[in-house]
């Protein structure tokens, strides 16, 4: 049996296909390998994902993970599954593979990931021809879960918010500035934490000030990444990713602002990686 896995740094879905094509899905949390290592990896596939399989009747994995970008990287995930699959053979790409694969097929283009983090890529067909650095959410990840999540945060904290939205943030997260700035400068995970307030924005998305907030977002996106790419007007905008998706329309509209027409936004890679994998 083969198993599929779009890993990112929150969640991870994995897909069983057996011999017949037939197909069932798992998750688990994320598998970033810049925040988790293979000790707590293991632990996590035992307790979320062994208990609902039989690992020895895996004979293949194809892990697409966010921050699998180097061989130390690589080799955290693959010292976790040479412990929980012993028998399998590993392919373990990064996730902007998984997009392009996703999104475009074999088909030359552009893609994009917009979730907890950002990453963007010009595909080539079979593998990424060109990727400009995210940086991830200290220096970059503009227009990401984590980069929203902080432009919330910035402005609820220095009291800028309009009164209504600041009373609906303290009903709905009930936190304090004090756990709040425990969680993102002392506790693990800082980047997942900043994506946690990004679904205020989809769920507040009428009113004027989280609209200019993720316009914002959007708008340094693609000034400080998408735009560095050579004829970057020449391709479509493809993306996936949960915070592309739910504020699709302003993606839209900040993409045709910059030139770019819109191809597919979709939330989630999966679908598109079992229909690459079954087809090659």
């Amino acid at each position: 049996m083969k198993l599929i896995a779009d890993s990112g740094s929150t969640k991870t879905t994995w897909v069983l296909i057996d011999d017949n094509q037939s197909m069932k899905q798992f998750s688990s949390e994320g598998y970033n390998p810049f925040f988790i290592k293979t000790p707590a990896i293991i632990e996590s596939l035992k307790k979320n994902l062994l208990s609902d399989l039989n690992a020895s009747s895996v004979s293949e994995i194809h892990f697409y993970g966010s921050g699998v970008s180097n061989d130390e990287n690589v080799k955290i995930i693959n010292d976790a599954f040479d412990v929980c699959f012993p028998d399998a053979k590993f392919f373990i790409e990064h996730d902007l593979l998984a997009s392009c694969r996703a999104l475009l097929g074999k088909e030359k283009g552009f893609a994009a990931i917009l979730g907890t983090g950002t990453n963007t890529a010009l595909y080539d067909g079979k593998q990424v021809e060109l990727n400009i650095d995210s940086l991830g959410y200290g220096l970059g990840d503009e227009g990401s879960g984590s980069y929203i999540g902080r432009l919330l945060l910035r402005n609820y904290l220095r009291d800028f918010m309009p009164e209504e939205l600041k009373k609906s943030f303290q009903n709905h997260f009930k936190t304090d500035k004090l756990e709040i700035l425990k969680s993102i400068y002392e506790r693990p995970l800082p980047n997942r934490f900043l994506a946690s307030f990004a679904s205020f924005s989809s769920q507040h998305i009428s009113h004027p000030f989280i609209q200019n907030l993720v316009h914002e977002a959007f708008h340094n996106f693609f000034e400080n990444i998408v735009a560095h790419y050579p004829n970057y007007t020449s391709y479509q905008f493809n993306c996936v990713g949960s915070i592309g998706f739910y504020l699709k329309d302003i993606l839209e509209k900040t993409s045709n602002d910059f030139g770019m027409k819109t191809g597919k936004i979709i939330q989630s890679p999966i679908e598109g990686l079992v229909k690459y994998h079954l087809e090659n």
